[in-house]
């Protein structure tokens, strides 16, 4: 059975693509509480990659919620930080396990709920400059099937 083509959803108002560069902003990361949801894959690789065994990486870095596992979050200046952000002198984010940070971070900002609708879109570049730059024609384009690939990974 070769390849698998990708069918176009009616609902995809994005078919052209969409543009986006990440800003480094970290409002992504900060913000109201909520949560970095991660497998068990992407633990193994986030003890691997902070030198800690898989137990020791969840006791200090993360929590369950219905079975699920998240990372923790602490009081920051804007509400909640993942324990992994942090801020250069000059302000900009950093994410401490860039490399190996979870599926939910790595798809921002092609969520479902976010490619809803245009509106839904734009609502979510409300707080992301690198979505707003997007929004006026700036920015990496991103090809309706990369979006796809991005969009629906989350979903698993």
């Amino acid at each position: 059975m070769g390849s698998r083509e990708s069918v176009e959803m009616p609902d995809e108002w994005y078919r052209e693509g969409l543009r986006f560069t990440c800003t480094q902003c970290g409002n992504c990361c900060t913000g109201e509480s909520g949560y970095v949801w991660f497998n068990d894959e992407e633990l193994e690789a986030m003890a691997r990659y902070t030198e800690l065994t898989p137990e020791r990486f969840v006791k200090r870095h993360a929590h369950k919620i219905e079975g699920k596992w998240s990372l923790n979050e602490r009081r920051g200046p804007d509400g909640f930080d993942c324990v992994f952000l942090q801020r250069d002198d000059a302000g900009k984010a950093l994410c401490m396990i860039y490399p190996v940070r979870p599926m939910q971070c790595r798809t921002w900002p092609f969520w479902p709920e976010n490619l809803d609708t245009p509106e839904d879109y734009v609502r979510a570049g409300k707080t992301c400059p690198g979505l707003q730059k997007g929004l006026q024609g700036e920015g990496e384009f991103v090809p309706i099937e990369q979006i796809r690939i991005r969009r629906d990974a989350t979903e698993s």
